[in-house]
């Protein structure tokens, strides 16, 4: 029997999951993606709780451009919002995406606005 895409990516993200554990000093950067947005959060995992988040569908987002574009702005708008937190370095977490296209674009603009990975 076939197993889903989403299934086999589950499996990643839990192989993921067991090297990466986000801490307050230096939380996880999670994403998701969607087939129209992306998502992304800062994780403590020692606590659970979210310390800073962005998403495409925020209004600071500019839309004008392809889903890399926006992607990148997102990057970009989660390092803001990290170093308001006082966050200078973070796990990066694919979430089982392969590490290519808005995923990459995500991460990149991370990187240009100070963010460590």
């Amino acid at each position: 029997m076939a197993i889903s895409k989403t299934a086999k990516r589950k499996k990643i993200h839990l192989r993921i999951r067991k090297r990466i554990n986000g801490v307050a000093a230096k939380p996880r950067l999670s994403v998701f993606r969607s087939n129209k947005f992306i998502y992304c959060q800062l994780i403590d995992d020692a606590t659970g709780t979210t310390l800073a988040a962005a998403n495409s569908t925020d209004a600071s987002v500019d839309k004008s451009g392809n889903k890399v574009d926006q992607a990148k702005s997102v990057g970009k708008l989660i390092a803001d919002r990290a170093k308001a937190a006082n966050i200078t370095e973070a796990f990066f977490d694919r979430s089982g995406y392969l590490y290519h296209g808005r995923v990459k674009a995500l991460a990149e603009g991370a990187r240009e606005n100070g963010l460590k990975l």
